[in-house]
């Protein structure tokens, strides 16, 4: 069951079409996506590398740049610490490519997944320590680090934390007091005090941000920092930030570089996995290359995929490129048979009726329990940590939905957790052994606020759209507000009574729906629905019978009628361009309740 949601922003419509000089449809979309002046409109559709905010507006940028120089400057030894999936990975690989233009004395150490797990251990400042490093800088960790500063500062070590991630708090009074490591430099622009006008850079923007100052300090042409855009790109698409303001214009101008990329080794693994010959788009990084980036951390060791980053021969960025691609397709079996095990569980122990699915799984590889968790959460819309088996304890990987902020929701159940950490919408942690996954469900369940409402699948649509007015022209406008992604998603419209007459199943997996579909006035357009098959004939049958789902594989005139949710896209097919639906919800004209 779903709700359908049109999203109305009051406006003059008319007023702000000719203001920007855009449709009003494209206005309408715009309005949705918080664009209510000029200033804006030009920002959001035409986003260029100088209207960047100035990154010394950042807290603490300017001491931690300074703190690298210094250490550049005196021969010191710089250890960067990362972390293992696609931000922590491109993170360090900037930092280590920007720092290495002034010194060879920097390496770097991203923790293993299963044996250390995320963020800066002890263990880490204790290698530190051991191999000779005066100066740690982290990158996409560190703020919850709290005891790993104090350690580090007793060895007389400086360190510079550069992060993006929620800053821990504790409740006093009722009110929330946030703290911070003592590091010498704290980089995260969701500081309370933090004055950078943007706070949803992921770890690799922040990364950007501090190049850009330290080139500055180094006296290095600002152009050359522009280079690590496409690596920030990467990384902001695939961690899931808005790709909204700033994010905007780090993936657009990031993905002009990554398709003509001089790196040897993200080439090496464009090409292995089949996209040597096609436009990289926000799709590509975020559905085939950042997952192959990410497997290799998750089955074996993250640094592989650094070292076919940095690599500068081809044939050993083939070899590395063809190992992430194995190691992803042996994660993809994983998770699916993980998948599985995790329905019958729901199934087996009733977990269908808790507000937050807490789940324990025996025999899974701890790295695709996040994953796990995130198909789980889709398709019961709810909240869901998936638990296995830890060298110590056990391991959980959390993901949410809008209405529920899993990391504050955390907090309060801290008193049953080793360890913690993530956003609203994700969350890292651990348990010191099985029977305490029990008594988390229950307290995360009691403390639950979620209404039966809440948990309803929600399809927000941008405006009602009569298919009649859908056109070339219009497919066309709407390409210009990309890239699309996280809080800029492809503008989906709606449609009441659109007469569907004629369907074939076409596809490798024979899983899609090619559609014919007529417009109140008459005008037939092309229309594809991907998977669902099954469900779309079940409601034919039920509602209109199978004589009448016959007629629509027979391409005889149907009488089937559906309300339909639909992007527009382009198809282009020898150099001829027409507009075609992508169908993304359908339900039965009589219907008031949505179907997908």
């Amino acid at each position: 069951m779903e709700k359908w949601l049109v999203r109305n922003v009051k406006a003059n419509i008319n007023k702000l079409s000719r203001e920007f000089g855009i449709s009003e449809v494209l206005t309408r979309i715009l309005l949705n996506r918080g664009i209510y002046n000029k200033n804006d409109e030009m920002r959001f559709v035409n986003p260029s590398l100088a209207m960047l905010y100035n990154p010394k507006l950042m807290k603490d940028i300017e001491a931690g740049a300074f703190i690298i120089k210094e250490a550049i400057d005196n021969n010191r030894s710089i250890l960067i610490v990362g972390d293992y999936d696609v931000d922590g990975i491109m993170s360090t690989y900037m930092l280590y490519e920007g720092i290495s233009k002034f010194t060879d004395k920097v390496n770097y150490y991203i923790p293993d997944r299963i044996t250390e797990g995320y963020g800066i251990n002890e263990n880490i400042i204790l290698y530190a320590r051991d191999n000779g490093f005066d100066v740690i800088i982290t990158c996409d960790n560190g703020i919850a680090a709290i005891k790993q500063m104090e350690l580090a500062k007793e060895f007389g070590m400086k360190v510079v934390i550069t992060d993006h991630h929620d800053v821990p708090f504790v409740e006093q009074n009722g009110e929330k007091k946030f703290v911070v490591p003592k590091a010498d430099a704290v980089v995260n622009p969701k500081q309370e005090d933090c004055g950078y006008p943007f706070n949803k850079l992921c770890g690799a923007g922040v990364i950007f941000k501090f190049i850009q100052v330290l080139y500055e300090i180094m006296k290095v042409d600002a152009s050359e920092s522009y280079n690590f855009l496409e690596y920030a790109a990467i990384a902001t698409v695939c961690d899931v930030v808005d790709i909204i303001d700033e994010n905007r214009i780090i993936v657009k101008k990031g993905l002009e570089l990554i398709n003509k990329t001089k790196n040897i080794g993200l080439k090496a693994l464009i090409n292995e996995v089949g996209l040597g010959d096609k436009e990289i788009s926000v799709y590509s990084l975020g559905f085939v290359i950042g997952p192959t980036i990410n497997a290799v951390g998750r089955l074996k060791h993250a640094k592989v995929a650094l070292q076919l980053l940095l690599s500068k021969d081809e044939e050993e960025a083939h070899e590395f490129a063809k190992k992430l691609h194995e190691f992803n397709k042996e994660r993809q079996e994983i998770t699916n048979l993980g998948v599985e095990k995790a329905e019958e569980a729901i199934k087996k122990f009733n977990f269908a009726k808790d507000k937050v699915l807490v789940i324990y799984l025996e025999d899974i590889h701890e790295s695709v329990a996040g994953i796990i968790a995130g198909r789980i959460k889709e398709r019961y819309n709810a909240p869901t940590i998936i638990f296995t088996d830890a060298n110590e304890g056990v391991k959980g990987s959390g993901r949410s939905i809008e209405e529920y902020n899993m990391f504050e929701n955390l907090v309060e159940c801290s008193d049953l957790i080793e360890k913690f950490g993530g956003h609203p919408m994700a969350a890292g942690l651990s348990l010191k052994n099985l029977s305490m996954v029990d008594r988390l469900r229950d307290k995360l369940n009691a403390n639950c606020r979620l209404t039966s409402d809440d948990i309803i699948p929600k399809v927000h649509i941008d405006m009602q759209l009569d298919i009649d007015n859908v056109s070339l022209k219009l497919s066309e406008e709407i390409k210009t507000l990309e890239p699309f992604g996280k809080g800029n998603s492809k503008p989906l419209f709606a449609d009441r009574c659109v007469r569907i007459i004629s369907a074939s199943v076409i596809g490798k997996n024979k899983n899609v729906l090619k559609l014919k579909v007529k417009s109140k006035c008459g005008i037939i357009f092309n229309a594809i629905y991907f998977n669902g098959i099954d469900e779309f004939e079940k409601i034919i049958i039920d509602e209109y019978g199978q004589s009448e789902l016959e007629k629509l594989y027979s391409s005889y005139s149907s009488n089937v009628k559906f309300d339909i949710t639909f992007n527009v896209e382009t198809n282009e097919f020898l150099n001829n361009k027409t507009v075609q639906l992508i169908i993304k919800n359908f339900r039965n004209h009589s219907e008031r309740t949505a179907r997908k």
